[in-house]
């Protein structure tokens, strides 16, 4: 990992929006950071620079939203996180760079196509919230694609947006959801081996860059328009996801 001027290019807008994103908009598309940082760096070390950052950003997004989440909802998708996670480990420690790239392109694309297919109604509003089961179940899928890709949000957005519940008490309560499965990654992040010296120091060169950008987020969650910024949001997720898919698919099959 080279700390250079291409390095700082895409880190620090990368971290920036996921400040946003997590502080002001649900974490939902929060994850865009890991597919920017994996065009220059690999996998593995995208996600081992994120998540401290990640963890970061959720610390300072706590005192904003504290005792604002709805409890009852949030422990279940936490408890259900828990398999997600273990099953993401084994599939860590038996896939390639390729897979997991090829993983968080094809994840960034879909979250673009159900956003769209919502847009246009093809994906109708559940008329009734979802219940624990499934609280349990999305959870556990938010768990696994927390782990492989920071792209827990998601699903996890799907069943909160079921609930009908207020905007910040959503916002809060994804940002304790989140603050609880981060914790629950970084030890088997330390087990595997992602975090290295070299992610540390980068870690503290963009720790400021984070809480920047969740300042920003906090501000932005009563200013600034959902759609311009998941439109943003769109564009880029296309366009680093078909980069992710175009060059894992060529080392996989040349």
């Amino acid at each position: 990992m080279a700390f250079d001027i291409t390095f700082f290019l895409f880190a620090i807008p990368a971290v920036i929006f996921a400040g946003v994103s997590k502080a002001g908009f649900g974490s939902g598309a929060s994850f865009a950071s890991a597919s920017i940082l994996a065009l220059i760096l690999t996998p593995g070390q995208a996600l081992g620079v994120m998540l401290p950052l990640l963890m970061l950003i959720d610390a300072a997004s706590l005192r904003p939203y504290w005792g604002k989440w709805d409890w009852s909802i949030a422990r279940r998708l936490a408890i259900g996180a828990i398999p997600g996670i273990f099953i993401a480990v084994w599939i860590y420690q038996i896939a390639n760079a390729d897979i997991f790239r090829f993983m968080i392109g094809a994840m960034s694309l879909l979250f673009v196509l159900y956003q769209g297919a919502k847009s246009m109604s093809w994906v109708g509003a559940r008329a009734k919230p979802f219940g624990p089961t499934a609280g349990f179940f999305t959870g556990a899928v938010g768990g696994f694609t927390s782990f492989v890709s920071h792209a827990g949000g998601p699903p996890i957005a799907i069943y909160l947006l079921s609930q009908k519940l207020p905007k910040t008490t959503y916002q809060a309560t994804t940002v304790i959801v989140f603050w609880v499965i981060n914790i629950m990654k970084f030890i088997p992040y330390a087990l595997l081996g992602i975090f290295t010296w070299q992610t540390f120091l980068a870690d503290l060169l963009l720790a400021p860059v984070a809480l920047l950008g969740t300042w920003l987020g906090v501000r932005a969650h009563h200013l600034v328009s959902e759609r311009v910024f998941f439109s943003l949001t769109y564009v880029l997720l296309v366009a680093t996801g078909s980069k992710l898919i175009w060059d894992a698919t060529d080392h996989l099959f040349s």
